[in-house]
C-alpha cells in the first residue's frame, strides 16, 4: 500500500510536471535563439552531421553572417582593429541610430556638382572632399550633361556610389561649366543642386591647359601662335578654348539664369594650394556639413609644389595626386603673357563684381 502511493502520481502532481516541461521547453528555444543570434545557426554543436551535410548547412550561413556582419566604413575612416579606429557614436548624421551594414543604402542622383573649371584644381578639391565621411563621390568623370545626356538620368544615377542616410552624393565634370545647355539641364534633375567652381587666374589656367594638350600632342603649335588671330594687331583668339574657358563672367551669366548666386560657390584655385583647409572649410560649409577636414589633414609636398593628404579616402597612407598634376609649364613670352592679362581684365573686374569676392588676379 506504501508503495502504491509513491509510485502512483496525484492530479496536482502531474499538473506540475507539465509546468516543468513547459518551462524546460521555453528555455531551451530561448537558449536556440540566443545560439542563432550570435551567429553560430550554421555551426553544428554535435559532430552528428555528416561531413559533407555539415558543410552544405554552415556555408550559406556564413556568407550571410558575413554580409550582415560586414560594416560600410565611409571615406576616410579606419576599420576595427586599426588604431586609429574610433567607434561612430550613435545617433549621428553618418550613423543615424544603427550600425549600417554592407550593401545598405541606395544610389541617388547627385546633390551638388563640381562644374569647373578645367585645369583650375577640381582634381584636387574632390580628393580632399572625398576624405569627408558625410560625402560619397564618382571618380571619374560622367560627362553627363555635356555628352552623355542622352542616356537618361537613370543611367546617370547607375553611375553613383551607395549613400547612407545624411550623406551626400557628388560628381565632377569641369567641362559643365563652359556648356551652354549644362545649366538648363541640371535644373531641370533638380533646382536645388548646389554647384562648386574652381577657379584659377586665367592667364595660368590657359598655360596649364596648353602645357596639358602639349603632353599628349607634341606637335600641336607655339602657345604664341594660338593665342593670337594676328599677333601684329594684338588681336586674341576666343575662339581657341584655352582662351575661351578663362572669360569666367561670360560663363556665370549662363548660370544665373538657372541657379542663384546662393547655390554656386566659387572656390580659389590659388587659396586651394596655399591654404587649402581655409577653401575646404568655405566648401564644408557650403554644403551643410560639420568641418571635419582640417589641417592635420595635409602636409605640403616641396616637389610638387602642392598640398597632399596625409591620408587618403579608403587607406593609410598619405597621398598625392598622379604624374599628370603640376607640370612644368614652358616658357611663355612675357610680352604674350602681358597682353592676355589686358584682355582679362575686364572680364576679371565683373567677375569680381558678380561674386562678390576679389581674387587678386590683376595684382
Amino acid at each position: 500500500m506504501a508503495f502504491s502511493r509513491v509510485g502512483k502520481l496525484d492530479p496536482p502532481s502531474r499538473g506540475v510536471s507539465r509546468k516543468a516541461a513547459v518551462m524546460l521547453c521555453s528555455l531551451l528555444t530561448s537558449l536556440v535563439l540566443l545560439h542563432c543570434l550570435a551567429g553560430r545557426c550554421g555551426t553544428s554543436p554535435v559532430g552528428a552531421t555528416s561531413g559533407r551535410a555539415s558543410a552544405g548547412l554552415s556555408e550559406r550561413p556564413q556568407a550571410t553572417r558575413t554580409k550582415r556582419l560586414a560594416y560600410e566604413w565611409t571615406a576616410g575612416s579606419a576599420a576595427p582593429g586599426d588604431s586609429a579606429f574610433t567607434p561612430p557614436r550613435r545617433g549621428s548624421r553618418r550613423f543615424p541610430g544603427k550600425l549600417s551594414p554592407l550593401g545598405e543604402g541606395s544610389k541617388k542622383l547627385p546633390q551638388a556638382l563640381i562644374i569647373g573649371v578645367k585645369k583650375g584644381g577640381t582634381r584636387a578639391l574632390l580628393e580632399f572632399l572625398r576624405v569627408h565621411p558625410d560625402i560619397r563621390a564618382v571618380g571619374a568623370e560622367p560627362h553627363f550633361f555635356d555628352r552623355n545626356y542622352e542616356n537618361g538620368l537613370e543611367w546617370y544615377r547607375e553611375l553613383m556610389p551607395k549613400t547612407l542616410e545624411g550623406q551626400i552624393t557628388m560628381e565632377k565634370t569641369p567641362s559643365y561649366f563652359v556648356t551652354r545647355e549644362a545649366p538648363s539641364r541640371i535644373a531641370a534633375m533638380s533646382r536645388d543642386t548646389k554647384v562648386i567652381v574652381v577657379v584659377r587666374d586665367p592667364v595660368t589656367r590657359a598655360i596649364s591647359d596648353y602645357t596639358q594638350t602639349l603632353s599628349k600632342k607634341p606637335d600641336i603649335p607655339s602657345f604664341e601662335s594660338l593665342t593670337f588671330k594676328n599677333r601684329t594687331t594684338g588681336l586674341i583668339d576666343t575662339s581657341w578654348s584655352a582662351v575661351q574657358i578663362g572669360i569666367y563672367a561670360k560663363h556665370l551669366d549662363n548660370w544665373l539664369q538657372y541657379f542663384p548666386m546662393e547655390q554656386i560657390l566659387f572656390v580659389s584655385g590659388e587659396r586651394l594650394i596655399s591654404d587649402p583647409a581655409g577653401e575646404l572649410g568655405r566648401v564644408q560649409d557650403f554644403l551643410g556639413l560639420k568641418r571635419i577636414i582640417t589641417d592635420k589633414h595635409f602636409y605640403f609636398n616641396q616637389t610638387k609644389g602642392f598640398p597632399c593628404l596625409k591620408k587618403a579616402e579608403g587607406s593609410s597612407k598619405p597621398h598625392c595626386l598622379g604624374k599628370t598634376k603640376g607640370r612644368t609649364h614652358p616658357n611663355i613670352d612675357p610680352e604674350v603673357v602681358q597682353r592676355l592679362r589686358d584682355f582679362y581684365r575686364p572680364f576679371n573686374m565683373k567677375f569680381y563684381q558678380m561674386t562678390g569676392r576679389f581674387f587678386g588676379w590683376d595684382d
